[in-house]
């Protein structure tokens, strides 16, 4: 019946070039691929237990679940049944064709070609179901739908395509059967196989029966839920594989979180943080992978909001006492007991990972490289603990190549500071080298450096930290004390002069042209107003068009530099002498660059409006913002350039 009525299909092309990377795997630990179908027979029946709760005729055959694993010799085959939920046709299909995890694009954009390395990534990645082909040249699959009367037949050598076909009637669940590779025998040894599943699937709440085709198969594994016990009788190698098992992941975890909350709301909580960040971290769904259960019942894990978006990076199970057992999975969201839950393991995160950073300052940082940027976008969210994120968040800074709190960077304050200073961008490396940040680094105040997308929405939000307000560099009000110039001579009506001109010039460009004490080596930068959207963000919501343009900068002006003070010069037709405080003029205005000593004597009066447009050209680049006319631009440069050589 199966062989007149099979079906051929073709992998899906990303199925198809992770079932290479299996069959041609150097995997060292190949027992993995009988821990990975291990997990999937207890997922589904886990599923058909929650399903049963509403729908009882679904297990009427039997509820007492199981894992079985038989040992062929003779036909050589080793067999992983289960009498869970089960598959029809179409579920065969989909679940065995194609690969619909998040991440899978990145993973295999990953893929160097190198065997070696690419082996790694398929221990990052998660094997599942595909892993048996690390030891079998053929699987087969028989599978019978919970509630059905049909049974149907999946096959496939792992070389591009797979077959489908109705099969003889089978009892619910779903078998599937190895057709072992030459070389891998010991698999078919029940012993090896014993100390397999005692070794990576002990955890396991089913019976795990192990027995060989001629003798009646014998449970194994202790069979007992790994959360509800005490943590005195769980071994640090028993969480390991129970969050192998639950987060489908091969790192170890980085944090275990193990408690029982007791009181008028009772649950027990086994939580993991991975070591390694998962493909799907930043994946637009922002999924959450804690399993809810309810009196050791799975309910779900997809619907079920246990943990904020923000912590999406936590593996582990939630059993409930005081949830119904036939809750819906579509009203869990609105369950104030959920909510309850939900705020009670946010503070026991929190909690832990503060006692991380005093007690492991160094190992804290594999954490907040992995996650840290995940963690902020709690900042962004309304009725969160902003204040408890906020302890236990790192930030990159003008101190130090490191990273540092910011109670760190408070006990560091000037005495005379008022603000926790910020600079947003792109790269951490572009930020060290802006020009904001000259003359605080002048008078020794530190900047935070924030090079994560979420930093530009989490500072809009928040406002302060411990009665300390934030303010970024770029805000035009900042005033970092008057400078000290010993031959300036002229007063600031130059400046002010020269600040409407170039207003005049610049147009509708600029808000405004302000002197400024921020800039020391540079001329000029751009800044907004106190109030005004940030510059990253602004720029955000007009890649986005949900905002038609930017709004107009002020350009900020520092008037110590010898390109200012040679353009005061031009408009006044006086000279004024270099300031001997600029770090870039040197001593006298002899030693002006080129562009400075251009505009003494005669020239062009189109001199003054090329500069002040060069200037703020420069000030846009600096911001990481385009400029309007790449062609003028270059014109204006290159004539200047030459100028300066014939000099």
């Amino acid at each position: 019946m199966a062989a007149k009525n099979k079906e051929k299909l073709k992998f899906s092309a990303e199925t198809g070039k992770v079932l290479q990377l299996m069959i041609h795997s150097l995997y060292t630990n190949r027992d993995i691929f009988l821990r990975e179908l291990i997990s999937n027979a207890s997922d589904a029946c886990d599923k058909l237990r929650y399903e049963a709760l509403t729908n009882p005729d679904l297990a009427k055959d039997s509820s007492d679940f199981a894992v079985t694993i038989i040992a062929d010799k003779d036909k050589r085959t080793l067999t992983v049944s289960d009498n869970g939920i089960g598959m029809n046709r179409e579920e065969l299909i989909e679940n065995l064709g194609t690969i619909a995890k998040s991440g899978t694009q990145e993973f295999l954009g990953r893929l160097t070609g190198d065997g070696t390395k690419d082996t790694s990534l398929i221990g990052q990645f998660g094997v599942g179901f595909y892993s048996s082909f690390m030891a079998a040249d053929k699987v087969t699959v028989v599978s019978t739908r919970a509630g059905s009367d049909e049974s149907w037949q999946w096959e496939s050598d792992g070389t591009g395509e797979f077959s489908v076909a109705p099969a003889e009637k089978s009892p619910r669940g779903t078998a599937i059967t190895l057709h072992l590779k030459s070389g891998e025998d010991q698999y078919l040894d029940t012993f090896r196989l014993r100390h397999i599943v005692t070794t990576y699937s002990d955890h396991i709440s089913f019976p795990i029966k192990v027995g060989s085709a001629e003798g009646e198969p014998e449970a194994v594994n202790t069979a007992s839920a790994v959360w509800m016990r005490s943590k005195a009788d769980v071994t640090p190698e028993q969480y390991k594989e129970f969050y192998h098992h639950v987060a489908h992941a091969p790192d170890e975890p980085w944090l275990v979180l193990h408690n029982k909350a007791e009181g008028k709301l009772e649950y027990m909580a086994l939580l993991f943080i991975p070591s390694q960040k998962p493909f799907d971290l930043f994946h637009p769904d922002r999924k959450r992978r804690v399993k809810l259960y309810v009196r050791r019942v799975f309910i779900t894990e997809e619907n079920a909001e246990l943990v904020p978006a923000y912590m999406r990076f936590l593996r582990g199970v939630v059993d409930s006492e005081d949830l119904p057992l036939n809750i819906s999975r579509e009203t869990l969201q609105h369950n104030p007991m959920m909510t309850k839950i939900r705020d009670a393991l946010v503070k026991k995160v929190l909690a832990e990972l503060k006692k991380k950073t005093e007690s492991d300052e160094e190992g804290y940082r594999i954490f907040w490289a992995n996650f840290g940027a995940v963690l902020k976008e709690g900042l962004c969210e309304a009725a969160t603990p902003r204040e408890q994120i906020l302890e236990v968040c790192r930030f990159y800074s003008t101190h130090g190549t490191g990273t540092t709190s910011l109670d760190a960077y408070i006990s560091r304050m000037k005495p005379e500071q008022e603000h926790i200073y910020y600079l947003t961008g792109d790269r951490l490396d572009a930020l060290r080298g802006s020009p904001q940040l000259e003359g605080f680094a002048a008078k020794g105040i530190e900047v935070l450096l924030l090079a994560d997308h979420v930093d530009d929405f989490w500072v809009s939000v928040v406002t302060q930290y411990k009665g300390r307000n934030f303010k970024s560099v770029t805000r035009a009000d900042i005033n970092l004390g008057e400078k000290k110039s010993e031959t300036k001579t002229k007063p600031d009506d130059n400046i002010t002069a020269l600040a409407g001109r170039m207003k005049e010039i610049l147009g509708d460009h600029v808000k405004d042209v302000r002197a400024t004490s921020k800039l020391t080596s540079s001329a000029v930068c751009l800044a907004v107003d106190e109030g005004a959207m940030d510059v990253r963000l602004e720029r955000f919501l007009v890649e986005q068009k949900q905002i038609a343009a930017a709004s107009a900068k002020i350009l900020e002006i520092n008037s110590d530099h010898p390109i200012i003070r040679s353009l005061v010069t031009r408009l006044s037709n006086t000279e004024i002498p270099l300031s001997v405080s600029s770090p870039v003029n040197g001593e006298n205005k002899e030693k002006a660059p080129p562009l400075a000593r251009g505009f003494r004597g005669e020239s062009s009066s189109n001199d003054i409006e090329d500069a002040v447009w060069l200037l703020f050209d420069q000030a846009r680049i600096a911001l990481g913002e385009t400029i309007a006319d790449p062609a003028a631009f270059t014109r204006r440069l290159q004539r200047f350039v030459e100028k300066g050589l014939t000099i």
